[in-house]
Protein backbone atom coordinates (compact mmCIF):
# COMPACT_ATOMS: atom_id res chain seq x y z
CA UNK A 1 0.00 0.00 0.00
CA UNK A 2 1.47 3.10 -1.06
CA UNK A 3 -0.95 5.89 -1.63
CA UNK A 4 -4.07 6.27 1.04
CA UNK A 5 -5.93 9.55 0.51
CA UNK A 6 -6.51 11.33 3.91
CA UNK A 7 -10.34 11.78 4.61
CA UNK A 8 -11.64 15.56 3.44
CA UNK A 9 -13.55 16.52 6.86
CA UNK A 10 -11.63 19.08 8.94
CA UNK A 11 -12.39 21.06 11.86
CA UNK A 12 -14.45 24.09 10.10
CA UNK A 13 -12.25 26.96 12.00
CA UNK A 14 -8.99 26.28 10.75
CA UNK A 15 -7.28 29.57 10.02
CA UNK A 16 -6.83 30.57 6.46
CA UNK A 17 -3.82 32.14 4.77
CA UNK A 18 -4.01 34.82 2.40
CA UNK A 19 -5.12 32.61 -0.50
CA UNK A 20 -7.95 31.17 1.76
CA UNK A 21 -6.39 27.88 2.42
CA UNK A 22 -5.82 25.69 5.25
CA UNK A 23 -2.96 23.98 6.05
CA UNK A 24 -4.60 21.15 5.26
CA UNK A 25 -4.95 22.52 1.51
CA UNK A 26 -0.69 21.67 1.71
CA UNK A 27 -0.77 18.22 2.53
CA UNK A 28 -1.10 14.94 0.38
CA UNK A 29 -1.72 11.66 1.25
CA UNK A 30 -1.12 9.42 4.10
CA UNK A 31 1.84 8.86 5.49
CA UNK A 32 3.04 5.37 5.16
CA UNK A 33 6.63 5.80 6.90
CA UNK A 34 7.46 4.56 9.83
CA UNK A 35 6.17 6.06 12.90
CA UNK A 36 8.74 8.90 14.28
CA UNK A 37 10.52 8.66 10.65
CA UNK A 38 12.37 12.34 10.62
CA UNK A 39 11.35 12.84 6.96
CA UNK A 40 7.51 13.76 8.33
CA UNK A 41 9.09 16.03 10.35
CA UNK A 42 10.56 17.57 7.18
CA UNK A 43 7.24 17.63 5.39
CA UNK A 44 5.93 19.00 7.96
CA UNK A 45 7.68 21.93 8.02
CA UNK A 46 7.92 22.54 4.28
CA UNK A 47 3.88 22.17 4.32
CA UNK A 48 3.64 24.61 7.23
CA UNK A 49 6.17 27.29 5.41
CA UNK A 50 4.27 27.20 1.91
CA UNK A 51 0.93 27.72 3.54
CA UNK A 52 2.40 30.51 6.47
CA UNK A 53 4.23 31.82 3.03
CA UNK A 54 0.44 32.20 0.78
CA UNK A 55 1.86 30.42 -2.02
CA UNK A 56 -0.31 28.52 -4.74
CA UNK A 57 -0.27 25.27 -4.58
CA UNK A 58 -0.42 24.64 -8.22
CA UNK A 59 2.77 26.87 -9.21
CA UNK A 60 5.00 24.13 -7.45
CA UNK A 61 6.95 21.32 -9.57
CA UNK A 62 7.80 19.02 -6.95
CA UNK A 63 10.44 16.47 -8.22
CA UNK A 64 12.26 13.24 -6.39
CA UNK A 65 14.74 10.42 -7.03
CA UNK A 66 14.12 7.38 -5.77
CA UNK A 67 14.28 6.39 -1.40
CA UNK A 68 12.29 6.90 1.53
CA UNK A 69 12.94 10.62 0.90
CA UNK A 70 11.65 10.60 -2.84
CA UNK A 71 8.38 9.02 -1.77
CA UNK A 72 7.82 11.86 0.78
CA UNK A 73 6.73 14.67 -2.48
CA UNK A 74 3.25 12.59 -2.37
CA UNK A 75 2.68 13.64 1.38
CA UNK A 76 2.64 17.01 0.65
CA UNK A 77 0.85 19.84 -1.94
CA UNK A 78 -1.23 17.64 -3.13
CA UNK A 79 -2.82 20.19 -5.86
CA UNK A 80 0.83 20.66 -7.36
CA UNK A 81 2.62 19.06 -10.31
CA UNK A 82 5.25 16.27 -9.22
CA UNK A 83 7.37 13.64 -11.27
CA UNK A 84 8.84 11.03 -9.39
CA UNK A 85 12.19 9.95 -11.26
CA UNK A 86 14.79 7.54 -11.17
CA UNK A 87 17.50 6.77 -8.88
CA UNK A 88 19.76 9.59 -8.42
CA UNK A 89 18.26 11.61 -11.50
CA UNK A 90 16.17 13.91 -10.08
CA UNK A 91 18.21 17.24 -10.71
CA UNK A 92 18.04 16.50 -14.60
CA UNK A 93 14.46 16.26 -14.49
CA UNK A 94 14.68 19.49 -12.05
CA UNK A 95 16.54 21.12 -14.14
CA UNK A 96 14.30 20.13 -17.33
CA UNK A 97 11.30 21.73 -15.50
CA UNK A 98 12.62 24.54 -14.23
CA UNK A 99 14.15 25.57 -17.89
CA UNK A 100 10.94 24.59 -19.42
CA UNK A 101 8.95 26.70 -17.24
CA UNK A 102 10.67 29.33 -14.97
CA UNK A 103 7.32 30.62 -13.22
CA UNK A 104 7.41 27.16 -11.65
CA UNK A 105 8.81 27.26 -7.71
CA UNK A 106 10.85 24.10 -8.04
CA UNK A 107 11.06 21.92 -5.02
CA UNK A 108 13.63 18.74 -5.37
CA UNK A 109 13.35 16.19 -2.92
CA UNK A 110 16.15 13.37 -2.27
CA UNK A 111 18.66 11.50 0.11
CA UNK A 112 21.79 10.38 1.03
CA UNK A 113 21.49 7.85 -0.99
CA UNK A 114 20.26 9.34 -3.91
CA UNK A 115 22.24 12.13 -4.04
CA UNK A 116 25.63 11.60 -2.23
CA UNK A 117 26.20 7.93 -4.40
CA UNK A 118 24.27 6.98 -7.48
CA UNK A 119 23.65 10.56 -8.01
CA UNK A 120 26.80 12.39 -6.97
CA UNK A 121 27.75 14.05 -10.74
CA UNK A 122 23.78 15.00 -11.21
CA UNK A 123 24.09 17.04 -7.91
CA UNK A 124 27.19 18.22 -8.93
CA UNK A 125 26.04 19.65 -12.10
CA UNK A 126 22.77 21.17 -11.31
CA UNK A 127 24.48 23.40 -8.15
CA UNK A 128 27.14 24.26 -10.63
CA UNK A 129 24.41 25.40 -13.04
CA UNK A 130 22.56 27.35 -10.49
CA UNK A 131 19.00 25.88 -11.31
CA UNK A 132 16.90 28.01 -9.46
CA UNK A 133 15.49 25.67 -6.96
CA UNK A 134 15.03 24.28 -3.35
CA UNK A 135 17.14 21.31 -3.40
CA UNK A 136 16.32 19.70 0.44
CA UNK A 137 17.91 15.98 1.17
CA UNK A 138 16.76 14.35 3.90
CA UNK A 139 19.93 12.94 5.17
CA UNK A 140 19.86 10.01 7.72
CA UNK A 141 23.29 8.39 6.46
CA UNK A 142 21.11 4.69 5.85
CA UNK A 143 19.42 3.04 3.11
CA UNK A 144 16.44 2.74 4.63
CA UNK A 145 14.79 0.84 1.63
CA UNK A 146 16.84 -1.88 1.96
CA UNK A 147 17.44 -2.38 5.45
CA UNK A 148 20.24 -0.12 6.81
CA UNK A 149 23.34 -0.17 4.38
CA UNK A 150 25.57 2.57 5.41
CA UNK A 151 25.41 5.40 2.68
CA UNK A 152 28.24 7.66 1.52
CA UNK A 153 27.27 10.60 4.24
CA UNK A 154 27.44 8.24 7.35
CA UNK A 155 30.38 9.18 9.53
CA UNK A 156 33.40 7.21 9.51
CA UNK A 157 33.40 5.06 12.71
CA UNK A 158 29.89 5.48 13.32
CA UNK A 159 28.02 2.02 14.23
CA UNK A 160 25.34 -0.16 12.59
CA UNK A 161 23.09 -1.71 14.74
CA UNK A 162 24.95 -4.30 15.19
CA UNK A 163 27.57 -2.49 16.02
CA UNK A 164 29.96 -2.67 12.83
CA UNK A 165 31.91 0.71 12.20
CA UNK A 166 31.58 2.59 9.32
CA UNK A 167 35.62 2.47 7.43
CA UNK A 168 35.22 5.47 5.46
CA UNK A 169 35.41 9.10 5.48
CA UNK A 170 31.67 10.64 4.65
CA UNK A 171 31.01 12.63 1.55
CA UNK A 172 29.81 16.26 3.16
CA UNK A 173 26.96 17.70 0.80
CA UNK A 174 26.83 21.14 2.66
CA UNK A 175 30.52 21.33 1.62
CA UNK A 176 29.91 20.43 -1.80
CA UNK A 177 27.43 22.94 -2.23
CA UNK A 178 28.97 25.97 -0.84
CA UNK A 179 32.31 24.94 -3.24
CA UNK A 180 30.03 24.29 -6.52
CA UNK A 181 28.69 27.53 -6.08
CA UNK A 182 25.98 27.33 -4.41
CA UNK A 183 23.66 30.89 -3.46
CA UNK A 184 21.95 29.25 -0.68
CA UNK A 185 23.50 26.39 1.72
CA UNK A 186 22.11 25.58 5.09
CA UNK A 187 21.83 22.40 6.74
CA UNK A 188 18.84 22.28 10.10
CA UNK A 189 18.03 19.17 12.12
CA UNK A 190 14.44 17.11 11.88
CA UNK A 191 13.97 17.77 14.89
CA UNK A 192 14.47 21.48 15.37
CA UNK A 193 11.03 22.71 13.98
CA UNK A 194 11.80 26.24 14.89
CA UNK A 195 14.87 26.46 13.09
CA UNK A 196 13.85 24.27 9.96
CA UNK A 197 10.59 25.91 9.02
CA UNK A 198 12.03 29.75 8.79
CA UNK A 199 15.15 28.05 6.38
CA UNK A 200 12.61 26.73 4.37
CA UNK A 201 10.71 29.73 3.97
CA UNK A 202 13.83 32.03 3.02
CA UNK A 203 15.00 29.30 0.86
CA UNK A 204 12.05 29.03 -1.18
CA UNK A 205 11.91 32.80 -1.33
CA UNK A 206 15.65 32.86 -2.50
CA UNK A 207 16.70 33.37 -6.46
CA UNK A 208 19.07 30.87 -6.96
CA UNK A 209 20.53 27.07 -5.88
CA UNK A 210 19.16 27.18 -2.14
CA UNK A 211 20.37 23.76 -0.61
CA UNK A 212 19.39 22.52 2.49
CA UNK A 213 20.73 19.29 4.42
CA UNK A 214 18.60 17.85 6.70
CA UNK A 215 19.98 15.37 9.37
CA UNK A 216 16.64 13.50 9.34
CA UNK A 217 17.67 10.24 11.84
CA UNK A 218 16.21 6.77 10.63
CA UNK A 219 14.17 5.22 13.86
CA UNK A 220 14.71 1.61 11.98
CA UNK A 221 17.98 1.21 11.34
CA UNK A 222 20.42 4.46 12.14
CA UNK A 223 18.90 5.75 15.59
CA UNK A 224 20.89 3.86 18.11
CA UNK A 225 23.74 4.89 20.45
CA UNK A 226 26.51 4.65 18.18
CA UNK A 227 24.99 6.86 15.13
CA UNK A 228 26.03 9.95 14.36
CA UNK A 229 22.92 10.74 12.31
CA UNK A 230 20.72 9.89 15.75
CA UNK A 231 18.32 12.21 17.35
CA UNK A 232 20.29 12.20 20.43
CA UNK A 233 23.48 12.63 18.74
CA UNK A 234 22.54 15.34 16.75
CA UNK A 235 20.58 17.08 19.47
CA UNK A 236 23.86 17.22 21.95
CA UNK A 237 25.93 18.05 18.94
CA UNK A 238 24.31 20.70 17.17
CA UNK A 239 25.90 24.03 17.01
CA UNK A 240 24.09 26.73 15.21
CA UNK A 241 25.84 29.88 13.36
CA UNK A 242 22.99 31.70 11.74
CA UNK A 243 19.52 31.28 12.15
CA UNK A 244 17.10 32.82 9.08
CA UNK A 245 14.10 34.52 9.40
CA UNK A 246 11.99 35.99 6.61
CA UNK A 247 9.91 39.39 6.71
CA UNK A 248 7.61 40.72 4.53
CA UNK A 249 6.16 44.07 4.43
CA UNK A 250 3.68 43.23 6.02
CA UNK A 251 3.69 41.59 10.01
CA UNK A 252 6.82 39.71 11.21
CA UNK A 253 7.14 36.20 10.56
CA UNK A 254 9.05 34.98 13.56
CA UNK A 255 10.71 32.80 15.33
CA UNK A 256 12.09 32.47 18.88
CA UNK A 257 16.22 32.19 18.64
CA UNK A 258 19.04 32.80 20.78
CA UNK A 259 19.53 36.36 21.16
CA UNK A 260 22.79 37.83 18.92
CA UNK A 261 23.24 40.40 16.38
CA UNK A 262 20.70 40.41 13.25
CA UNK A 263 21.64 41.51 9.78
CA UNK A 264 18.72 42.23 7.50
CA UNK A 265 19.36 41.09 3.72
CA UNK A 266 17.12 42.69 0.76
CA UNK A 267 15.37 39.60 -1.38
CA UNK A 268 14.51 39.99 -4.84
CA UNK A 269 10.83 39.93 -4.80
CA UNK A 270 11.08 42.76 -1.65
CA UNK A 271 10.91 40.39 1.17
CA UNK A 272 13.53 40.26 3.44
CA UNK A 273 15.94 37.89 4.73
CA UNK A 274 16.83 38.65 8.90
CA UNK A 275 19.99 36.88 9.79
CA UNK A 276 20.10 35.99 13.40
CA UNK A 277 23.82 35.73 14.21
CA UNK A 278 24.24 33.32 17.09
CA UNK A 279 28.12 32.83 16.34
CA UNK A 280 29.50 36.70 16.12
CA UNK A 281 32.59 35.94 14.25
CA UNK A 282 30.80 33.94 11.82
CA UNK A 283 29.89 35.75 8.40
CA UNK A 284 27.49 34.38 6.14
CA UNK A 285 28.51 35.83 3.13
CA UNK A 286 31.70 34.23 3.25
CA UNK A 287 31.50 31.09 0.80
CA UNK A 288 35.66 30.03 1.73
CA UNK A 289 35.03 30.65 5.78
CA UNK A 290 31.78 28.85 5.28
CA UNK A 291 33.69 25.37 4.31
CA UNK A 292 36.24 25.73 6.36
CA UNK A 293 34.09 26.33 9.65
CA UNK A 294 31.77 23.09 8.28
CA UNK A 295 35.31 21.03 8.33
CA UNK A 296 36.43 22.51 11.86
CA UNK A 297 32.87 21.59 13.19
CA UNK A 298 33.42 17.95 11.63
CA UNK A 299 36.97 17.38 12.51
CA UNK A 300 35.49 18.75 16.34
CA UNK A 301 32.18 15.95 16.03
CA UNK A 302 30.05 18.78 15.47
CA UNK A 303 27.01 19.34 13.32
CA UNK A 304 27.32 22.80 12.18
CA UNK A 305 23.77 23.93 11.47
CA UNK A 306 21.65 26.91 10.78
CA UNK A 307 22.19 29.38 7.39
CA UNK A 308 26.22 28.83 6.58
CA UNK A 309 26.19 30.82 3.48
CA UNK A 310 23.94 33.03 1.45
CA UNK A 311 24.29 35.47 -1.86
CA UNK A 312 21.40 37.09 -2.69
CA UNK A 313 22.67 38.59 -5.70
CA UNK A 314 23.90 35.84 -7.06
CA UNK A 315 23.22 34.82 -11.06
CA UNK A 316 20.93 31.61 -11.56
CA UNK A 317 20.84 29.83 -14.46
CA UNK A 318 18.44 31.57 -16.55
CA UNK A 319 20.10 34.68 -15.92
CA UNK A 320 23.96 33.08 -17.06
CA UNK A 321 21.97 31.71 -20.41
CA UNK A 322 19.72 34.69 -21.23
CA UNK A 323 16.73 32.86 -21.59
CA UNK A 324 13.42 34.37 -22.68
CA UNK A 325 11.27 35.45 -19.72
CA UNK A 326 8.64 33.93 -21.01
CA UNK A 327 7.88 29.95 -19.70
CA UNK A 328 8.65 28.20 -23.40
CA UNK A 329 5.64 26.03 -22.69
CA UNK A 330 3.64 29.60 -23.64
CA UNK A 331 5.63 30.54 -26.93
CA UNK A 332 4.19 30.62 -30.15
CA UNK A 333 5.07 28.56 -32.73
CA UNK A 334 6.07 31.86 -34.93
CA UNK A 335 8.76 32.75 -31.59
CA UNK A 336 9.65 28.90 -31.33
CA UNK A 337 10.35 28.30 -35.38
CA UNK A 338 10.62 32.03 -37.28
CA UNK A 339 12.27 30.80 -40.54
CA UNK A 340 15.35 30.03 -42.70
CA UNK A 341 16.18 33.96 -43.10
CA UNK A 342 16.32 34.23 -38.79
CA UNK A 343 18.41 31.15 -38.74
CA UNK A 344 20.95 32.30 -41.84
CA UNK A 345 21.15 35.72 -39.81
CA UNK A 346 21.86 33.91 -36.36
CA UNK A 347 24.47 31.32 -38.29
CA UNK A 348 26.14 34.32 -40.22
CA UNK A 349 26.53 35.91 -36.35
CA UNK A 350 29.26 33.40 -36.00
CA UNK A 351 31.22 33.68 -38.81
Amino acid sequence: MTFVSKPRVHHPNLPVNELGLTRRDYEGSVSTLCAGCGHASVRAALVQACAELSLPPHRFAKVSGIGCSSKTPSYFLNRSHGFNSVHGRMPSVATGANLANRDLMCVGVSGDGDSASIGLGQFAHVVRRRTNMLYLVDNNGTYGLTKGQFSATNDKGSTSKKGVPNLYEPIDLVSMALQLGASFVARSFSGDKGQLVPLIKAALKHKGMAFIDVISPCVAFNNHSGSTKSFEFVREHASSVVNADLIFGQPEITADYAEGTRENIAMPDGSTLQLYKVDANYDPHDRIGAMTYVQKMQEQGQVATGLLYVDPEALECHDIMETTTRPLNELTEETLCPGSEVLAGINQSYR
